[in-house]
Formats: structure tokens, sequence, C-alpha cells
């Protein structure tokens, strides 16, 4: 669609500010159980006009609100009582969510009209597999697949809207600032469901820069000095924490984890529904953010082929939601991007590309990094590639179950297979940090499951059948590739498991001697 095509052209920074913006007109309203959509319209009318609403499901109904102009969320506030404290007492803290209740719910007994409820969580995998056995192409279940697990319009603004609020808070001790999302909620790859993380921003915009300039004073702020910036972080975070913790309405299991490399506040925000992770500004994870907008906007097969792949590695338990030694979402998006870098002809440019389109407006120097990329996507050219997804999932298989992770790193900025710079299983070069390995967690026995999986995935598009399959009413094409291959259990696959074992014993010993031999090179070195 149109509208599609002009907001995918955007800038990431467009987008940020219109939603930030938006976000700032927003309510969140709890409705009553039996509901009058037109009636609550028309009062909310009274303070303003309505822009747009949605209805959603979190336990029981409720509504996002947004209305034109700002000021109609203070005069509708004008109008809101403060619950009666007859058990408990309230913390009489007044934001912008409110509680609606019929006065006279007796009244109506009229049959309301069922609201369109827009859901907030993807379809479970058994319910996907058989929409996908309905489709015609391993392409076409690719598409449906993104279509049911992408963020909706309305899950995002929910997002945007999250920060909004938290950022009411922030705003009490520091009236410049600003609390935006970053990572999955912005960077096309967010899947329903997924948490949100934040960041609390002080920067001002540049906006005091020209006026600092006139007058013959140099002015500035005094204020509270301490040793590091990182202990500055901690106190700010640890007493945003202990706001939202005891006036935050619906802000519960706040945890603050201070000591953390990137110090954070968690917390469920109750109202919109979702797991939150406040942290402060974090430049080069933003940066991060936008190059892979950047990446998703350029061609509608990134996005397809991220979240299938995503999907698969859950399935087959690659990925998991707790910390430890499997490969992260962000990891296996990066070995997507940098498959992709490497087809005949590239569908993505690399990183270095990039660079050199960047204008003046782009460079970014973050802490000594160079963080400078071309923002603006007209200047991109498209791909001359044309193959189809189909060819790209069982290609994908096929390079990595085939890659020699042994020797070789992968690395965006240059698009190329580089010697790895240390012994890391599995070595990602971070984008912007260059002497960092955003896979270091990955050990030898994870990165093993993902290519004895990788192989066996490609052996099953190469060897399958499709109208045979299609005729048995068995899942074929990714349908087949989201089961687990233990529960399948034809001896055929056995037989497979067998091979793919024996590979992986065999290449488990290669590594065995080759770990050997290099320590005891090691060893002569020393």
């Amino acid at each position: 669609t149109d509208a599609e095509v002009s907001t995918r052209k955007k800038t990431f920074a467009e987008v940020q500010t219109e939603r930030l913006d938006q976000a700032e007109r927003t309510v969140l309203i709890k409705c009553p159980s039996r509901l009058n959509e037109k009636k609550l319209l028309q009062y909310l009318s009274s303070h303003g006009n309505v822009k747009s609403h949605f209805f959603f499901e979190n336990r029981g109904i409720s509504a996002l609100i947004e209305f034109s102009e700002k000021s109609s969320i203070a005069s509708l506030q004008d109008a809101v009582g403060i619950p009666s404290a007859s058990e408990h007492h309230v913390v009489p803290f007044k934001s912008r969510l409110f509680t609606f209740t019929l006065k006279n719910p007796v009244s109506q007994h009229v049959e309301e009209a069922p609201l369109r409820l827009s859901p907030q969580s993807h379809i479970p995998v058994k319910d996907l597999i058989e929409k996908l056995c309905l489709a015609d192409s391993i392409s076409s279940q690719m598409y449906i697949l993104l279509n049911e697990y992408q963020l909706t319009e309305e899950n995002i603004r929910l997002r945007f809207l999250a920060c909004s609020l938290v950022r009411d808070f922030a705003r009490a001790y520091f009236p410049d600032s600003t609390v935006k999302p970053f990572g999955s909620s912005v960077n096309t790859f967010g899947k329903l469901g997924s948490d949100v993380d934040m960041f609390l921003d002080f920067r001002d915009t540049g906006k005091h820069a020209t006026k600092m300039k006139k007058g013959p004073f140099e002015m500035e702020y005094q204020m509270k000095r301490l040793p590091s910036e990182r202990l500055a972080t901690q106190r700010i975070l640890s007493v945003i924490g202990d706001c939202l913790d005891n006036f935050g309405p619906g802000c519960a299991n706040v945890q603050k984890i201070l000591n953390a490399r990137c110090p954070l506040v968690k917390f469920s925000h109750q109202p919109t529904g979702f797991q939150c992770d406040l942290s402060v500004s974090n430049s080069i994870a933003i940066r991060s953010s936008e190059l892979l907008y950047i990446y998703g906007c350029l061609d509608s097969r990134v996005r397809a082929l991220v979240f299938t792949v995503r999907c698969w590695a859950r399935v087959h338990g690659l990925t998991n939601s707790a910390p430890g030694s499997w490969i992260t979402n962000f990891s296996l998006t990066m070995m997507v991007m940098f498959f992709l870098q490497r087809r005949s002809p590239p569908i993505i440019p690399t990183l270095d590309q990039l660079k050199e389109l960047a204008g003046e407006k782009d460079k970014h120097i973050i802490g000594g990094y160079d963080c400078s990329f071309v923002s603006d996507l007209r200047k991109i050219k498209p791909t001359k590639n044309t193959e189809t997804l189909d060819v790209l999932l069982s290609e994908f298989f096929e390079y990595f179950g085939n890659f020699d992770f042994r020797k070789n790193s992968i690395n965006l900025r240059k698009g190329k297979e580089v010697n790895k710079p240390e012994s890391s299983p599995l070595y990602i070069w971070n984008p912007f940090e260059q002497d960092l390995n955003i896979s270091k967690n990955v050990n030898q026995p994870q990165l093993e499951k993902f290519i004895a999986m990788a192989r066996e995935s490609a052996w099953i598009l190469q060897k399958e059948d499709k109208t045979q399959q299609m005729i048995n009413k068995e899942p074929w094409g990714l349908a087949a590739l989201l089961i687990p291959f233990g529960k399948n259990n034809s001896s055929k696959m056995k037989n497979r498991m067998k091979g793919i074992g024996s590979e992986t014993i065999r290449s488990l010993l290669d590594s065995l001697k080759l770990n050997n031999a290099s320590s005891q090179q090691k060893a002569v070195g020393k």
C-alpha cells in the first residue's frame, strides 16, 4: 500500500519523533465490561477531537485514545476524580491512566455491538503450522509467519505510550528528559510479546548550542559532580526505580539491577501488559537499532528471513529467553544480515558501504568508535538480486551448515569472512565496538547443535516432494522445519540424525584435535 511505502521511507529519527509526539497526546482507559463504543467516543470528544483509538484485552477491556491536541488530556484530567479511599489509601499521582465505570449499569441491558479487539500476542506455533500448510510456496509461508509475528501498528503505539508514561515520572526530577524505546520495539524486527527496552535521555537536542554562543559569559549550571558516569547512572536509575515502585500506577515487580555491565531497572507495566527494561541512554545501542531499521526497510525479504530463522531456532531450542550459552536473537539476526551481504549480487550493503554514503548529519563518533552511516534510505541503491525466499531459506541453512566456524568470523562492516581474532567458537564482530564479539557467550556444543540443525533443515528442504506431501496432508516446506526433529518418528529421520550425529561427533573430535594443536602451539609460543 502507499501508506506502507510512505511510512517505510521515513528516516529512523523521523519515525521516532512522530511516535513520541503521538504518545504524548494519548491516554489509556480501563473500560466497563459492557461498553457502547459510540457513547465512549461521544463523551471523550467533549474534551477535544479523538484522532484515533483502539481496544484491546488486558485483564478486561482497555482503550487507547489518541487526541489531536495535547490540551484535550488536561481537559479530561480536570473531569477525572481520585479513587474513594475507603479500604485503600492511594498515592495521589495523576497520570494518563484512567478507569471508567458506568454510572447506571442497570439500564444498559441492551446487547452492545461486540468491540473489535486488537491482538497483542501472536498465535501459538501449532496454529501457525496449520496456516502454513495452506500456502502455495515457501515464500508465501514465510510472509504468513512474518504477518503473524511482527509488531502491529497498535502494539507499537502501546510501546511508545509505556515509554511516555515512564517519562512523566522522570520529568518530575529532570524536566527536559525523554524516555525512548530502542532495540526490537523500533528496529522493525520486534515480535509480538517481546519486552520493551527503553532508555532515559537527558541530552538537550542541540537547542541550547546556538544560544550559548551569545553574550560575554561562559555560563553553566551548577550540578552535583560524581567520580564516574556509571555512578551517576546508578543513582538516577535507583531513584526512578523507587519512584516507579512506590508511586507508579500499574508498575509491579520492580527490580533494580544496578551492577550489570549496563545498569537497568526491570518492571512489569500492567496497564499496557509489557515487561520493561529501563536503562540510561546508550548511544551505541541506538545506532544498532537504526542500522537494523535501515536493513529491515531496504527489502521485504530481509525481515521475512530473519523472523523465519528466529522462529526455527526457538522451536529447536537453539535460542532461549534465559541468559546462557545459547545463540541470542541479536546474533542470529546478524548472521542473516551477513548471509544477505554475501549473496551475489548482495541483497543488502555492508556497513562500510553505508558509511561511505553518510552525509555531514550522519557523522557519529561515540566513545572513540566511528558509528557513522547514511540515514536517508533514498540514497541507498536497491538490490539487483531477484532470488526468491524459497531459495534464500534453503541457501541460508546450506551456507551456515558448511561455514568454517573454526577459522572464520562474521564481519558485517566488510561483508566478508575474516580470520577469527580469538578462539571463541562463534565470532560475530560487534558492528560498532569493533573489539567486541557479540556472540562471546556461545559455547562449542551450542554451535554444534546449530550446525547440525542447519544441515538437517537444508536436507529436508532439498529432498522434499511438496506435491506428495500436500496430497498426504503432511506438513511441507517451512511447516516441516517448525516441528521438532525428534518428534517425527520415521526411521528415515533417525537414520539422517545418525549421519548428522556422527558428523557432529567427527567435527567435535576434529575441533578437539585443533584445540589441542593450538594450545600446544600457544604453550610452545610461551
